[in-house]
């Protein structure tokens, strides 16, 4: 057998053994556990108590910080505390470890042996009382506020409430015995169960109602509810008789049917405003509105329908003189319009006008009075509730079916708005000075605003409606920030944002279809939206908010710019619209520089340092078109740009900050800039050499670089000592624009015709050269002495660059070569270079040696050894004809003149003043 076999099988065995001996030890502690128990309990008994401690917990045991503590049974202090003796507890192992101070107790009962339970041959000792935990408080977080019902909740609860006050078991008993009644009626008339002929049956009926009736009423003072409730089951019995009797057996006609049902409806509406009774009331106006459509006859009398609803809207308008009763004013709101609409979409004709209009006006003003009588009735001005529903949808509603009416026909709307707002306008300033009616009065105002501004749209053209949109909506943004009313600044804000999409709406696609310039309706529609965009950032920014007053002139900024874009599209000719741009920045540049000077702001400032910048891309836009930024109108509209321009950055001395000499940067920038895309032109007009035309365009930032270096005061005006931190900006852009011009002119033949071509003194190298000598001098003057040795190498480097090209450019004019890549694989090109570089390397040495100076020298014998490894690389493939030989030759004998005059370098400070110490 395998031994893992026999390793798991005594396994196996030891733990079979090992579970009962756990078991009888487990039993046997549980009954010594018992034991311990019954001592105490017996000790307790006898009044020889002392609180038993607790093993100290862990503070994942530890009650949340917001739980109040047990309290302890035990903790009494009326009881002597007395030591009771239990068994040690097992050591617990801590890591901080603390001496405790035992309190002197008596001694303790010896415990009772146990030779079986380990735990009480443990010593044992009284340990002291626990104390009582820290009191614990916690305040409940604030509930958060309920949040109010809605309409169907609402509903709801005023449903329950009628349903579970008053006397409930009547008002359920009236609504059962309703349906019950009227199903009955309805069965036996199907089923012909009585022998009783309907019109008796109907007459038992009406006679029982009747008595029902009159002895609610008599039952009015006495017992309210019961009485109310029966009442209008009686009425609601009455008006079921007559509908049984009208429709089922066809006993009377529909007009006397319909006479009837108002007479009971009349009834129940006086019985409701003599016993205050609103539910009454209710049932009232529901069953007045519903009368027409269980009566109805099928033939579409709408005339007939609209008389009776004036009739009981006008009921309801007596209600309302003496009750304030707001349920039937809305109910009447809403089938008075809801039925009228579902006539007017199912039955309405256009030859129904004449008989419909009438109704409406007359509906239209009994919901225009209705608010004003409840305003008028208000104590005081708190108390004055405004409908809102019948305040703002009367009109909207009444307008809305106005329309549907007329079938879009648009000037006759345009007058109902007006009239309408006309209306509103005349009852708001009537009412505004009245404490109780002011809340009523504002929202006329908003209507009178709202129609007129309808009126707008429906009668003028889509660009005559955004302008005046835009004025509407400037004013009501200044007239909220006067008044401090949030809700007109937004709708001037969404006025002007409307004027705006009417404007593209009637502008789409026939912008150009105007005749005259500036003096047509889509220039001067957006020009308003931009006045209006101004004004309202003005506006704004004198109210303290900066945020919105920025936003609202970008808005403006922007209108203004594409407006008169656009307008230079369609009628300035081709030649001259980069031109007129240009003057169109100059304005706009300067206009808010002069807007700044008298009241700072950024984004004026910005809008100033913009019009600079645009000016860049505008003159290489007409270089690409017209040839030059000078071209046409350019003569003149370039020197009124400057004129501007100075003109703005003399009112940005005040008040602007950095942005003022960032726009002066840009300024001095531009100048060259456009001075050298004329000098691009004139070289290509006269046919120049490229040498020339290289001079003329390194020419303006020549003369810029010169004057930051020596005549910097009259750059820096007109901003003056402002503009001092910017000097270095401004030649640190200068010579990057002329390191760019050099590196690029290194690949130039530099030819000088119609002069002849001279090394050095031919009119490209001369501008190269200069370009050199000024950045020498630029480091000389500002380089710092941990950098300046560094800048000098480069220097000298890009000198050696220049040297080198003016070599194989004078072998190229000299040596007839082609100026292209064939060039360096000339003989004479490499000789050449070779007996330059040389001659450098010689100058250098030589030099370094006689002044001391290390680093010339060492320069010297790099170039030296620079052109000995040239000539082991490349010329010595050349010693076959003069010329390999030539470059040989003159290298060497420059080298044995360099052994007879500098035949060791220079000694560096260092080296001399250890070879000091060591003499000494």
């Amino acid at each position: 057998m395998d031994d893992s076999w026999v390793l798991l099988i005594v396994l196996l065995v030891l733990a079979a053994l090992a579970v009962p001996v756990l078991l009888v030890a487990a039993l046997v502690s549980v009954s010594s556990l018992k034991r311990r128990v019954a001592v105490l309990e017996a000790r307790l008994d006898a009044g020889d108590t002392e609180p038993v401690p607790r093993q100290p917990r862990n503070e994942a045991a530890q009650p949340y910080a917001w739980q109040q503590p047990e309290a302890n049974p035990d903790d009494s202090p009326a009881v002597p505390e007395t030591a009771v003796p239990v068994a040690a507890p097992a050591p617990v192992v801590s890591s901080e470890p603390a001496p405790v101070t035992a309190t002197p107790l008596p001694p303790p009962l010896p415990p009772r042996p146990d030779p079986l339970d380990p735990l009480a041959s443990a010593p044992r000792r009284p340990l002291p009382a626990r104390q009582p935990a820290p009191e614990q408080t916690w305040t409940p977080a604030a509930p958060a506020p309920p949040a109010e019902p809605n309409i169907i909740e609402r509903a709801l609860a005023y449903a329950k409430q009628w349903l579970t006050s008053g006397n409930v078991p009547v008002k359920v008993g009236m609504l059962v015995l309703l349906a019950g009644v009227a199903a009955l009626l309805k069965y036996a008339s199907d089923q012909g169960w009585f022998v009783v002929p309907p019109s008796l049956r109907l007459a038992g009926i009406s006679a029982a109602a009747l008595a029902g009736l009159v002895f609610a009423w008599r039952k009015r003072e006495s017992h309210r509810s019961f009485a109310l409730a029966m009442q209008g089951g009686m009425i609601g019995i009455l008006l079921l008789v007559v509908f049984s009797a009208c429709k089922n057996h066809g006993m009377i006609g529909v007009v006397p049917a319909f006479a009837l049902s108002v007479v009971l409806i009349a009834g129940l509406s006086v019985m409701a405003v003599l016993q205050e009774s609103r539910t009454l009331a209710i049932l009232g106006v529901l069953a007045g509105f519903m009368a027409p459509i269980w009566l109805s006859d099928g033939s579409g009398n709408h005339v007939a329908l609209f008389s009776y609803y004036a009739l009981l809207n006008l009921g309801i308008f007596a209600i309302a003189w003496v009750r304030p009763w707001r349920i039937l004013n809305l109910l009447g709101f809403v089938f008075t319009w809801g039925i009228g609409t579902v006539w007017g979409v199912l039955d309405y004709e256009p030859a129904k006008f004449n008989s419909v209009e009438p109704f409406l006006v007359l509906f239209f003003a009994f919901y225009l009075l209705l608010p004003l009588l409840y305003a008028r009735k208000a104590s005081t001005a708190g108390s004055a509730r405004i409908d809102g529903c019948l305040l703002f949808g009367t009109p909207l509603i009444a307008f809305s079916l106005q329309a549907a009416l007329l079938q879009g026909d648009r000037m006759p709307l345009a007058f109902c708005a007006l009239g309408v707002a006309a209306l509103y306008a005349v009852l708001a300033r009537a009412l505004i000075n009245n404490e109780r009616m002011n809340v009523l009065a504002r929202g006329y105002a908003i209507l009178a605003v709202g129609f007129a501004t309808l009126a707008v749209p429906l009668a003028l053209s889509a660009k005559a409606t955004a302008s005046v949109f835009a004025l509407e909506g400037a004013g009501l943004v200044w007239l909220g920030l006067t008044q401090d009313r949030r809700l007109v600044r937004w709708t001037g804000i969404g006025l002007q944002l409307a004027a705006a999409a009417a404007l593209a709406i009637g502008v789409s696609g026939s912008h150009s279809s105007a005749t005259t310039a500036i003096a047509n309706a889509a220039f001067m529609g957006a020009l308003l939206i931009a006045v209006a965009g101004f004004a309202s950032a003005w506006w704004y920014r004198a109210a303290g908010n900066a945020q919105l007053a920025t936003v609202a002139y970008l808005w403006a900024l922007a209108w203004w710019l594409g407006n008169v874009v656009m307008e230079i599209g369609d009628f300035v000719e081709v030649g001259s619209r980069l031109h007129a741009v240009l003057l169109l920045l100059g304005v706009t540049a300067w206009v808010a520089a002069e807007v700044q000077r008298r009241a700072p702001a950024l984004a004026l400032s910005l809008t100033t340092l913009g019009g600079f910048v645009m000016a860049f891309p505008v003159a290489f836009l007409q270089l690409s078109e017209y040839g030059q930024p000078f071209a046409g109108h350019g003569a003149w509209a370039w020197p009124v740009f400057a004129a501007l321009g100075v003109r703005s950055l003399m009112c940005l001395r005040a008040g602007s900050g950095a942005v003022a000499g960032l726009a002066q940067l840009a300024w001095w920038l531009l100048w060259p800039t456009v001075l050298s895309l004329l000098a691009w032109h004139i070289g290509a007009r006269f046919a120049l050499a490229e040498g020339w035309v290289g001079m003329l365009l390194a020419l303006p930032w020549l003369l810029l670089a010169v004057l930051s270096m020596y005549r910097w005061a009259w750059l820096s005006q007109p901003l003056g000592a402002a503009f001092e931190r910017y000097r270095a900006a401004l030649q640190l852009a200068v010579f990057a624009v002329l390191g760019l011009w050099w590196l690029t002119s290194l690949a130039s033949a530099g030819s000088a015709a119609p002069l002849p071509w001279i090394v050095v003194f031919n009119p490209l190298e001369l501008a190269e050269i200069a370009v050199l000598a000024l950045l020498a001098l630029r480091l000389r003057q500002n380089g710092s002495a941990a950098v300046l040795p560094m800048q000098l190498v480069g220097t000298a480097l890009a000198a050696l660059v220049l040297v080198t090209v003016m070599t194989l450019r004078a072998v190229h004019h000299w040596g007839d070569v082609s100026w292209n890549d064939s060039l360096l694989g000339s003989k004479l090109a490499q000789t050449s270079l070779t007996v330059v570089w040389s001659l450098l390397g010689v100058i250098g040495w030589i030099s370094g040696s006689r002044r001391g100076q290390w680093g010339l020298w060492l320069a010297g014998a790099i170039l030296m050894s620079v052109v000995l490894a040239k000539l082991l690389l490349i010329d010595r493939s050349n010693l076959g004809d003069l010329l390999g030989i030539g470059a040989f030759i003159a290298y060497g004998l420059l080298c044995t003149l360099v052994g007879w005059l500098a035949p060791a370098p220079p000694r560096r400070a260092n080296a001399a003043t250890d070879n000091e110490e060591v003499s000494a």
